[in-house]
């Protein structure tokens, strides 16, 4: 965390003031920015990490963490592997949702939507800016598959390194990135006697329709 600051004095004050209509912003994506923003500034760890919430094709949930790499007027944007268990199930039923966990302010956003594909160009581009051990991981690692130990996984490792000895790593066809289309996308704050402000954005056709929920 940055400059020692406590958190709990953060928690307070959000707490305190509450959250309310005329607090928002007239679109849900600049609104996630405003309390990202906040949060960074808070000095939260990885406040870009969220839990992705997917079904399995037999009717399971299933979760797990990941970051978000970039958010836009479309979307949440990750990245993962086309043949993990998450990309699978994403591409079977076209849904998903997010959560964004910052307890120790007292604040949580969750997110409905469909999951699409990024285009090539675009996971291209996130690509070459990755570090070059998560290239060569990514190569190695056939996610989600069964494998009977580890040094299984550091053998492809190197040989991953082998092949691409003195040249940039390509992206592997079976790696790129998802967007996540939200239709709902709620803003949770803390209040004191378990009074929550919970306040959902609904998209009605093209437009943003703001709802105050019980807590």
């Amino acid at each position: 965390m940055t400059g020692g600051m406590d958190l709990s004095e953060v928690r307070e004050a959000y707490e305190t003031a509450g959250f309310d209509k005329a607090d928002l912003a007239d679109d849900p994506f600049t609104q996630f920015q405003r309390w990202f923003g906040e949060v960074e500034e808070a000095g939260y760890r990885e406040p870009n990490a969220m839990v992705l919430s997917t079904v399995t094709a037999d009717g399971w949930p299933s979760a797990r963490n990941v970051l978000l790499k970039r958010i836009d007027a479309e979307g949440f944007v990750f990245f993962t592997n086309y043949t993990s268990d998450k990309a699978v199930e994403m591409d079977g039923s076209g849904r998903a949702a997010l959560t964004f966990s910052w307890t120790e302010l007292r604040r949580q956003i969750r997110v409905i939507g469909i999951t699409e594909r990024l285009s090539d160009d675009e996971s291209d581009g996130y690509w070459i800016s990755r570090p070059r051990g998560s290239q060569l991981g990514a190569w190695a690692s056939d996610q989600s598959a069964i494998v009977p130990d580890r040094e299984t996984l550091e053998h492809a490792f190197a040989e991953a390194e082998q092949r691409w000895a003195d040249r940039p790593v390509e992206r592997p066809d079976h790696w790129g990135g998802y967007r996540v289309r939200p239709h709902a996308i709620e803003f949770w704050q803390g209040r004191p006697d378990r009074l929550h402000d919970r306040l959902r954005y609904q998209l009605e056709g093209c437009s943003w329709v703001v709802e105050r929920r019980a807590p």
